[in-house]
């Protein structure tokens, strides 16, 4: 990653932002030790066994599966979504909770954090929500808007076309070291086309949107006079009382011999054995609540959070609403702005990536999206 930092500095804003190869984390197998450090020296390497779900970022994918020219998205036709919206917030009382997991280098070491009183979605933002605010404003997403060739040197014109990252798993079971094998590039990938122009979110309005950027959450929360959760907020909301469970839900992965969470079954990541009932996004409300009656609070999509990310935060986190550290720093990415990530997503499974257990964390780059990242919204208590 040496000569992507080095060419960061001199690039413009737009092109950097795609540089990366990877946006939520360095992927590796379940085998690998995940080594992370801060801008002052080295952390200690992570010695759980575990991978990290991640996802490429626009150009990373572009440039790997050099992607040709897409056609038309398609005419998305607004009148097929469901715009009657409801406030659909939980209140989530304040108090002190142990945050992080000793389980996960970037989550150490846990620490005593209180939290005031706030409200929150009861589920992901949908589709249905997301069109309401598009049709109200106009808006364009990351995914939507056209490519400068100019922001890209060295890379066709022709390729430069919108769209985002998408699940493609292989036909076959392939190493674990690679996960542009199962992440491809779409044009037209969109909110509305979340697999590409094939696919479509009607008849899917309850799905939780996805292929959304931190900007455009972040323009979402602010239309909806709400805001992205702390990552504090979001880990005292999803723990919901219950401290130093290896679940949020609880001690045993499958309680009563249920899935109570849609996450990957099977062999990662090429077969998944749909023991959830589901193989990609499932409707908000599919599992049931946890104890504050929020629903999805692991797996389904990542959730987008305030917080920049940097591995080494929880070190020297405020003890009282702790609102993240004052910039961002990824020393597998250090030119890269990343913000925090929370709950899994139906890809994190159990041989390749466990984000989805209590107090473990993702990473973002903020301008990348991909059908497997979503949102939800908070309101103060005042509001």
């Amino acid at each position: 990653m040496g000569r992507w930092s080095n060419q960061y500095k001199t690039m413009n804003k737009l092109f950097a932002i795609f540089l990366y190869t990877w946006v939520l984390a360095s992927c590796s197998s379940p085998s690998e030790e995940n080594k992370i450090g801060s801008a002052t020296g080295p952390l200690q390497k992570d010695s759980s066994h575990e991978g990290v779900c991640g996802q490429p970022s626009r150009y990373g994918a572009l440039a790997a599966h050099g992607a040709a020219a897409g056609g038309d998205a398609g005419t998305y036709a607004s009148a097929v979504i469901n715009e009657a919206s409801e406030e659909g917030m939980v209140w989530i009382p304040g108090g002190a909770f142990d945050m992080g997991s000793e389980d996960f280098a970037d989550s150490r070491p846990v620490h005593t954090v209180t939290v005031d009183a706030f409200w929150m979605d009861a589920h992901e933002v949908t589709n249905a929500q997301f069109a309401q605010f598009v049709k109200a404003t106009g808006y364009l997403t990351t995914a939507e808007r056209p490519l400068d060739p100019k922001d890209f040197p060295g890379v066709p014109a022709d390729k430069l076309v919108p769209g985002s990252a998408v699940f493609s798993p292989p036909a076959h079971a392939v190493p674990l070291n690679n996960p542009m094998q199962w992440w491809k590039y779409v044009p037209g990938a969109s909110w509305k086309h979340p697999k590409g122009p094939g696919s479509s979110i009607q008849g899917r309005e309850n799905d939780p949107v996805a292929q959304v950027s931190y900007e455009d959450a972040q323009a979402y929360a602010k239309w909806a006079g709400k805001r992205l959760p702390t990552e504090a907020e979001w880990e005292m909301a999803a723990r919901a009382g219950q401290n130093n469970k290896d679940y949020y839900w609880g001690r045993e992965l499958k309680p009563g011999g249920r899935w109570v969470a849609n996450v990957f079954q099977g062999s990662f990541p090429h077969h998944d054995k749909e023991e959830d009932g589901y193989t990609g996004v499932a409707k908000v409300r599919s599992f049931p609540p946890n104890a504050f009656g929020l629903y999805d609070m692991e797996g389904n999509v990542w959730e987008w959070c305030s917080d920049y990310y940097r591995p080494d935060y929880y070190r020297q986190s405020p003890k009282s609403n702790p609102r993240g550290p004052a910039d961002s720093y990824d020393p597998d990415e250090p030119g890269a702005v990343k913000r925090v990530q929370r709950g899994g997503s139906f890809l994190c499974s159990d041989e390749y990536c466990i984000r989805y257990k209590a107090g473990s964390r993702g990473k973002g780059e903020i301008s990348s999206a991909s059908n497997n990242l979503g949102f939800r919204c908070v309101k103060d208590a005042n509001n």
